[in-house]
């Protein structure tokens, strides 16, 4: 029997922070992370010598990790993490971030991710993406996410009846609330229409079940409530965390994630459930993604997604706000800040600090994760739940 996990109690998430996205940039990961870091560090009123923690996510860092961030930003922390777990990134950082901090390890800690994206970075990275992609994806003409995600949700909608419209339902409503969002790289209207008429990439998927590969960075610290009240800052507690890595690895096909094996103690230890989260950020590279997060967090049954979210608003106004910021389908994907994404804008939410995106009354968010796909599953998956602690 799994040991119950150590409170989180004491800890506090502030200053969320994102760069506005680029579709193309000439500059390095190092900048757009370096950005991040100054605009998350200025909202706190705090200075790079006041880090003592810093933990980083990024795929076009190379050749340099979080170790060589340290002596091109000037910082001289004694904790120091580098997370290379694609979308499960925030979450995975979050918790050890927050168990640094009870233990004394660190005061302040950073966590940040960002990636550029040149005109030829996309290729690049899917070149060497994985040993597992190179020596047995590769070879056979088979790569890349769009691939991959095409063979994930042909078997769930011949497993489970789902349609293209339920699909586009997410795409949809994400755009309109990418539209209340800045830094979004979408900026027009998309329809039902528009989205069922887009132009084939790979069965089943179309252009708008796509995420748009983009320039950008995303970061919050992480410290005690007692810091964060000293400073007088809006405030996130951490009610519960979990992670899985390689989980149901004899499944033929990923049809479930890790949350599975670990959705019980998630909601124990949070002392809530699904009913009572004011919205939903899931990961969202490509809408199937997003349906198998909500079916394996608890909010329906394994199959029953697409009719649980024909009764859903999930616009920002709706009854159930998903991907509030316009998530990666509408926001863009920033390399391993889209596994930030959401975690900094439920930040925001809670803390009342969400401008335009801003779901009314919100107090309490669920954040998950998935990341580093390879042939037909994502070996990530990570998720949070965030109350509110101090609102602006």
């Amino acid at each position: 029997m799994m040991a119950r996990p150590a409170s989180y109690e004491g800890v506090a998430l502030v200053a969320p922070f994102s760069t506005p996205y680029q579709r193309y940039s000439i500059d390095t990961a190092h900048h757009w992370i370096a950005t991040a870091l100054r605009g998350s560090l200025r909202a706190a009123g705090l200075k790079p010598a006041d880090l003592d923690g810093f933990q980083v996510a990024s795929f076009t860092l190379f050749p340099d990790t979080a170790v060589g961030l340290t002596q091109h930003l000037g910082l001289c922390p004694r904790w120091l993490d580098h997370i290379p777990m694609g979308g499960a990134s925030a979450g995975v950082a979050l918790r050890r971030a927050a168990r640094a901090v009870q233990a004394g390890d660190a005061e302040i800690i950073a966590c940040v991710a960002g990636d550029t994206n040149h005109i030829d970075s996309f290729r690049q990275l899917l070149s060497s993406f994985s040993r597992f992609a190179m020596d047995a994806s590769y070879p056979y003409g088979y790569g890349g996410p769009n691939a991959s995600f095409a063979l994930l949700t042909d078997r769930y909608m011949t497993e489970y009846g789902a349609t293209r419209e339920d699909f586009g339902r997410i795409c949809v409503a994400q755009r309109a609330n990418a539209l209340k969002n800045p830094n979004a790289v979408m900026k027009k209207p998309l329809t039902m229409e528009q989205y069922l008429d887009a132009r084939p990439i790979a069965d089943p998927i179309a252009l708008f079940d796509c995420v748009m590969p983009c320039a950008g960075a995303e970061a919050f610290l992480v410290m005690s409530e007692d810091r964060a009240q000293s400073l007088n800052l809006p405030y996130a507690r951490l009610a519960a965390a979990i992670e899985r890595h390689n989980a149901h690895a004899d499944d033929p096909i990923q049809l479930r994630g890790g949350w599975t094996m670990d959705v019980d103690v998630l909601w124990d230890q949070a002392g809530m459930g699904p009913q009572e989260m004011d919205l939903v950020q899931t990961y969202d590279d490509y809408p199937v993604i997003s349906m198998m997060q909500i079916e394996d967090l608890g909010f329906c049954a394994k199959g029953d997604g697409p009719a649980f979210l024909r009764d859903k608003g999930l616009t920002v106004a709706g009854d159930f706000p998903h991907n509030t910021s316009g998530g990666q389908l509408s926001g863009g994907q920033a390399g391993a800040a889209g596994g930030f994404i959401g975690m900094v804008e439920a930040i925001r939410q809670v803390t009342g600090q969400a401008d335009g995106t801003q779901v009314p009354g919100a107090e309490r968010a669920l954040v998950s994760g998935f990341g580093m796909i390879n042939f037909d599953r994502g070996l990530c998956s990570s998720a949070a739940v965030l109350t509110s602690g101090a609102r602006a």
